[in-house]
């Protein structure tokens, strides 16, 4: 199964930073609209080692309102959990009707981490496939919206992944001995992971395998699937996105990944703007203007703009050079 995903999916940058701010926009709305209509969401990120839940998941939280939302950091069951029946403490985690509960890692470390590294005995794993399809059946029948999401790399991908984190003092303690371990295992673990989405692929509760080798593509995707959920339940009648497809042959009519990153900011009812290459993090100097407000739009416009380049920016006033605009 997994094997037959094309990992080789891209998105270029000009066109991650056409489509996001609509798709942030649309997240956002429907968020709102799940609120007013009581609709609890849960989503579920699992996936590969250094394939990017954390960073996908920071980015699907940016413009949610962290008022209807909770992140849950899935690990070991503790020890007073292990006294209750194993699905006990992820009951405890579900969302309030209108709210969203996003699982970093999930319910599935059952039939995947504790399988794989036989943690418990191969009855209690293979119970776990009728357990779990019997918990998302329960809360899907409650009118809970479930999204589950698996990110798919390479074994190869993942060793690349790897290296680029050791060569940097910074990111080498991210990589541990059991993460090489879990890399020399790869195909035991493709193994667990298809298993478990032939046993829980469901129609309450579907699996999404997000290509995530082009962490642009992997992103788009993402908010993407998120937005046609919620506006489907929510019987939205609104303008269709465009599909993956159509934003894939996009890349050819707009520039490559080796041509300028600068956003296309003049023309966005933007005080007058010059973007100076100074290498990374890039300096936006926004000129002043008789109108404080003005002003202030504009800065608050550019945050908005250059926040979906995921590079590093600061904000100058030329007024007081080298000081970072609030």
């Amino acid at each position: 199964m997994l094997d037959k995903i094309d990992l080789n999916k891209k998105l270029t940058k000009r066109v991650y930073k056409t489509i996001m701010p609509e798709l942030s926009d649309r997240l956002y709305n429907a968020q709102k609209a799940s609120w007013d209509a009581g609709i609890p969401v849960v989503i579920i990120f699992e996936g590969w080692d250094a394939a990017g839940k954390g960073t996908s998941i920071q980015r699907l939280n940016r413009p949610l309102d962290p008022r209807g939302f909770k992140l849950y950091p899935i690990r070991a069951a503790r020890t007073h959990e292990k006294k209750h029946p194993w699905l006990w403490r992820f009951w405890q985690k579900l969302p309030a009707y209108g709210e969203m509960a996003i699982f970093d890692r999930s319910w599935y470390g059952r039939v995947m981490v504790e399988r794989v590294e036989e943690l418990i005995p191969e009855s209690k794993w293979r119970r776990a496939y009728r357990d779990i399809t019997e918990f998302e059946r329960t809360i899907a029948d409650d009118g809970t919206l479930i999204i589950k999401f698996f990110l798919h790399i390479s074994k190869q991908e993942q060793r690349l992944r790897f290296d680029k984190l050791l060569k940097d003092p910074l990111t080498a303690w991210q990589v541990s001995d059991e993460d090489w371990e879990h890399h020399h295992n790869y195909d035991k673990w493709l193994l667990a992971y298809e298993e478990a989405f032939e046993r829980t692929d469901t129609e309450f509760g579907p699996w999404t395998i997000i290509e995530a080798t082009n962490r642009r593509y992997t992103r788009v995707k993402i908010f993407q699937t998120v937005i046609i959920a919620l506006e489907e339940r929510l019987d939205l009648a609104l303008q269709p996105l465009p599909t993956l497809y159509e934003l894939e042959l996009m890349n050819d009519a707009t520039l490559t990944d080796t041509d300028s990153d600068f956003p296309d900011l003049v023309g966005e009812g933007i005080p007058e703007i010059e973007t100076l290459a100074v290498g990374t993090p890039v300096l936006v100097d926004v000129q002043a203007s008789d109108d404080a407000s003005e002003q202030a739009d504009g800065v608050n416009q550019v945050d908005k703009l250059v926040s979906e380049t995921g590079d590093q920016w600061i904000l100058e006033d030329p007024q007081t050079p080298g000081q970072e605009v609030e």
